[in-house]
């Protein structure tokens, strides 16, 4: 049995996939869109995070409700869920603009190669 699986993953190892330079350049795209979904996101979840804070802090000032229910625990958990909920539909959107730029961008080429 332990044959088997190293004789499978020395097929792995051997094999390797080289790309055309459209799939490169598809790739290339791929990861630009990627991070540019990361930055947009890190981005939208520092401002909501703040934007987040200051009410919550507030709140936890100046209600009695808010002074008797909400610890520390809870504040973290409303600013952290805001900002993680930020991030990623940012980062969501970012990436799904790039993939819709990047199929725009390959259709006029196809287009223009049929020309």
């Amino acid at each position: 049995m332990e044959n088997r699986s190293e004789m499978g993953n020395r097929r792995q190892q051997n094999l390797f996939i080289i790309a055309s330079p459209d799939e490169i350049a598809k790739i290339h795209r791929a990861e630009t869109s990627k991070q540019a979904g990361a930055i947009a996101g890190a981005k939208a979840a520092a401002v909501a995070a703040v934007a987040s804070a200051i009410p919550t802090v507030a709140a936890v000032r100046m209600f009695p409700w808010a002074k008797a229910n909400l610890n520390y625990t809870a504040q973290a958990l409303i600013i952290s869920s805001a900002s993680i909920a930020a991030f990623f539909i940012t980062a969501d959107k970012t990436i799904l603009q790039g993939a819709r730029r990047n199929t725009e961008a390959q259709l006029k080429k196809v287009q223009q190669d049929s020309k």
